[in-house]
């Protein structure tokens, strides 16, 4: 009997592909490549899924020129409770992200229209709030009051930073009285909300808008529909606290896709400015 010689096969080669040049979408799975998502602006083409980008990107995609007269730009958290690893991950974020923290603001312009900008970026901590971002906040709500200018802020974020406590929570009465203020001398105010914007940021000067565009979507709300459905023993119906959902349920006034958003915002601005 003739018996073949078995032929150990030579292990396939590795392809040595650039790190980073795909990537999964997190809603619909599909593996996607990564120039192609950047020229469609980092939206999914299959589930129209709005991947988060940074606030640089939204000064790029909306403002005219892509140029922001930013404020304030050095202000950075300190440590008041002296939270254990709190000045590690600050730094961290700080080289990751190459700001000082998760909030950038100033002057603008959008269409010819001066206003106020601020945008967050998840990146840093999540985009969570601190002494700084609502600091921050509050002085661009106070400077579009004095300038007299509309007020525009991206809002993305995971809630309250936890590492600063009570000095967190009180950038939510912070900044929603100078909301108030603002509104009183009848300057208008358009918020964004992108994926996801949560907790105190949402339960606060997110959700104060005298416009509120959100992105299609995008998890909005105060706390997380997981944790929403541990505590009432109920299942949740399809979609809940998603951006369509909200829609919906008449807790925003658009639903915008980002391609479409400068385009719906100098729309806006032309109507509130009274300009022809």
């Amino acid at each position: 009997m003739w018996f073949k010689k078995k032929v150990q096969a030579k292990p396939e080669e590795k392809l040595d592909l650039p790190e980073g040049l795909w990537v999964k979408c997190e809603s619909c799975g599909e593996i996607l490549y990564r120039s192609e998502l950047e020229k469609r602006v980092w939206i999914c083409p299959k589930c129209n899924f709005h991947f988060r980008i940074g606030s640089r990107d939204y000064i790029a995609l909306l403002l005219d020129e892509g140029l922001l007269e930013e404020l304030d730009s050095e202000m950075e958290p300190l440590d008041p409770l002296d939270f254990p690893d709190y000045k590690k991950k600050l730094k961290s974020a700080q080289q990751s992200t190459k700001l000082k923290d998760g909030l950038v603001y100033g002057r603008a312009k959008i269409g010819g229209i001066p206003v106020i900008f601020a945008s967050m970026d998840f990146a840093f901590m999540g985009g969570s709030m601190g002494s700084v971002v609502g600091e921050k906040v509050a002085r661009a709500i106070r400077l579009a009051r004095s300038e007299k200018k509309p007020l525009i802020i991206v809002s993305t974020s995971g809630g309250a930073r936890m590492q600063e406590g009570i000095f967190s929570l009180m950038q939510l009465s912070k900044t929603s009285a100078e909301l108030a203020l603002l509104a009183k001398e009848r300057v208008p105010y358009i918020s964004i909300l992108t994926h996801p914007t949560m907790a105190g940021v949402m339960a606060s000067y997110a959700s104060l808008g005298d416009i509120i565009i959100a992105e299609p979507g995008a998890l909005i709300g105060f706390t997380g529909p997981r944790v929403i459905e541990q505590t009432i023993g109920e299942k949740l119906p399809p979609g809940f606290q998603r951006s369509e959902f909200m829609l919906e349920h008449g807790m925003i006034d658009l639903l915008v896709s980002r391609t479409e958003l400068r385009n719906t915002l100098i729309r806006l601005l032309k109507i509130i400015c009274k300009v022809q």
